[in-house]
């Protein structure tokens, strides 16, 4: 499946440095010992005169949810209809949620619950992206 191409910002430049080493890294307040995710400039836990540096996780995770996409907007994962759209939840921290297209698990076919870990995989512009694989317990 084709990715849509990253554009990095300047907040998000280190997530996605760190992605292209093949590296998970999370957003970590250093006032309130919390990690999150999607980053941020202010903490959500502790609000706006914060610090931050990027932890890097064990990239292990459970799938909680998914969906099947049928009718997709963006125009470059149209051609991939329908796929798997999964929530998964850090072991690390299970309030962060990230999502994948569980590359190699069939349509609609989503083993809710199970362990995945972290693979990194090209997007159209070349950025590597986080996705998650099915592995065993």
């Amino acid at each position: 499946m084709t990715k849509q191409g990253v554009e990095p910002d300047e907040l998000t430049q280190p997530f996605w440095d760190a992605a292209n080493e093949q590296r998970l890294v999370i957003q970590y307040c250093l006032d309130c010992d919390q990690l999150q995710h999607p980053p941020s400039d202010t903490c959500r836990e502790c609000g706006d005169d914060c610090t931050f540096e990027w932890r890097q996780v064990s990239g292990r995770g459970r799938i909680y949810n998914y969906g099947v996409v049928h009718d997709c907007p963006v125009r470059l994962l149209q051609q991939d209809q329908p796929f798997n759209l999964a929530v998964i939840m850090l072991d690390d921290d299970p309030g962060i949620q990230m999502y994948s297209h569980l590359p190699g698990v069939p349509v609609d076919d989503v083993p809710v619950g199970a362990a995945v870990e972290v693979i990194f995989e090209p997007s159209a512009n070349g950025q590597l992206v986080p996705e998650w694989r099915v592995i065993e317990d």
